[in-house]
């Protein structure tokens, strides 16, 4: 019966057998019994700890580079900036708005008066009354309601339209943020992948050396190869460790760079569902057309057109200084005074009220206005020449951005013929060796040959889809995924 027990339970088993015959020979006390048995429950509890399965690891996040893309948009901290700034600039416009809205206030003074106020009167201009006249109650409460209306003021109008000019950029500054992390995410995604493949090479390529070496101390038992060789092909094939440890290594840090910049927690174990696969992109008809669509939908050189136009509102703003302006108000007021033994509605709360206009005309303001004014002029150019510049910039970066399209296009055009015609040398002086007609040192070049062209081939891909990302970014072509702000 005891031969089916698992070992932990025999030895437990034993343990307590040894125990109650130390306790029978030395007649133990109750509370070394006591010690006894909670020794021995720890002992099973430990048992039972290492029976337990091991727990289990969460699964791993799949994701594809359109769901990478999707949960940045989401979580990128820099985008989440770009969107409160957004909220920001739609304030400013109801900010503006308050220049040309009704401005209400009102206001409630209580005063007490220590010592009376006093009137003094010319002598004998009123009959029987002699000396000063006390005018003032011991209590003075004073209401007032005030409402002040712009009628006619320009730098209000100009302001308005500034402002609303300033939330349409800050629209395309958030456009350029998100064409930003959406290109970060990419590019990162496209690391990870590479950094994954560069891993699958590395295998591949310790695969081969590996059956290279078996060949070959089969070869050496033969007699056919030499001592030399055989230490040559355990040289490749520790040689290619370390590159294995660096790739694998590369795979950890391109995949905590795509968790940052997508915004999740480190610690979330992703898996890449997608894979390192050439896809043609297809691309305007020529250089011209795709400049053209670039100064047409590029967010920065919108945004600097709008700051252009909102340049022309500040010269206006401070024209407007040195313009006359109209403005209405109206004052309701209620008072009333009494003594401490009076009541405060002894005098009936007296009300009066008036409205009127204001016309404010400015004459000399010291030269300030007209400084400002052509200081407005001046920012207008310096705005101009930023734009024409950038316009340059926009054609210079689309051009280089199609030429690195297009040569990494032909380079995986060279190189996936080049992978074939590698691996058939490879086979071949693989039988070369097997058949002891070869050389070491041909299969060596072979390897090397066959592991360059798959190299090659994958960056290659991997410079194409980084360049065709470059190139939509170029183009002004990313558009964020729509979001409530």
């Amino acid at each position: 019966m005891k031969a089916d027990w698992p070992d932990a339970l025999i030895a437990l088993y034993l343990k307590w057998n040894c125990l109650t015959n130390v306790i029978h020979m030395n007649s133990v006390s109750i509370s070394r019994l006591f010690v006894v048995l909670a020794f021995v429950s720890v002992l099973f509890g430990s048992a039972a700890a290492a029976d337990m399965p091991p727990a289990t690891r969460p699964k791993p996040l799949s994701i594809s580079i359109e769901d990478a893309v999707s949960i940045g948009m989401r979580q990128n901290r820099e985008l989440e900036i770009a969107r409160l700034d957004k909220r920001i600039a739609g304030q400013k416009i109801r900010e503006s708005w308050s220049e040309v809205l009704p401005h209400i206030s009102s206001n409630v003074s209580y005063t007490r008066s220590i010592e009376p106020s006093l009137l003094f009167l010319p002598e004998n201009s009123f009959p029987g009354i002699s000396g000063p006249l006390r005018i003032s109650s011991d209590n003075s409460v004073v209401g007032t309601l005030k409402v002040d209306q712009n009628i006619f003021k320009l730098s209000a109008i100009a302001g308005i339209r500034a402002s609303s000019l300033v939330k349409k950029i800050s629209e395309e500054s958030y456009r350029q943020s998100s064409a930003e992390v959406e290109t970060n995410i990419r590019k990162a995604y496209y690391d990870a992948l590479i950094s994954r493949e560069k891993v699958a090479l590395v295998e591949q390529s310790l695969s081969r050396w590996e059956e290279a070496r078996k060949d070959t101390n089969a070869l050496f038992r033969q007699g056919v190869a030499a001592d030399i060789d055989t230490l040559k092909a355990f040289l490749s094939v520790e040689n290619l460790k370390p590159d294995l440890i660096k790739a694998r290594s590369s795979v950890m840090i391109a995949s905590t760079r795509l968790k940052n910049a997508m915004g999740i927690d480190q610690s979330t174990e992703i898996e890449l569902s997608d894979k390192l696969i050439y896809h043609e992109q297809s691309l305007p008809p020529d250089l011209g057309a795709a400049c053209a669509e670039a100064l047409e939908k590029r967010p920065d050189v919108r945004s600097l057109t709008l700051q252009l136009k909102a340049e022309d509102e500040k010269v206006m703003a401070a024209r407007s200084e040195g313009m006359p302006s109209l403005a209405a108000f109206g004052q309701l007021q209620m008072q009333s005074q009494f003594n401490d033994d009076q009541s405060p509605d002894v005098n009936g709360w007296p009300t009066t009220s008036s409205v009127g206009l204001q016309l404010s005309v400015p004459i000399f303001s010291g030269f300030g206005t007209s400084a400002r004014i052509e200081q407005s002029k001046i920012s207008r150019l310096q705005t101009r020449t930023r734009l024409e510049d950038l316009k340059e910039q926009v054609r210079a970066d689309v051009e280089i951005r199609l030429w690195n399209l297009l040569e990494a296009r032909k380079r995986i055009e060279v190189q996936s013929k080049t992978i074939s015609v590698a691996e058939r040398s490879y086979r071949i002086t693989m039988l070369r060796l097997r058949e002891g007609i070869g050389s070491r040192l041909e299969l060596t070049d072979a390897e090397l040959q066959l592991n360059t062209a798959k190299t090659n081939y994958l960056q290659a891909v991997y410079d194409y889809l980084v360049a065709s990302v470059e190139f939509d970014k170029s183009l002004g072509r990313v558009v964020p995924i729509n979001r409530k702000s």
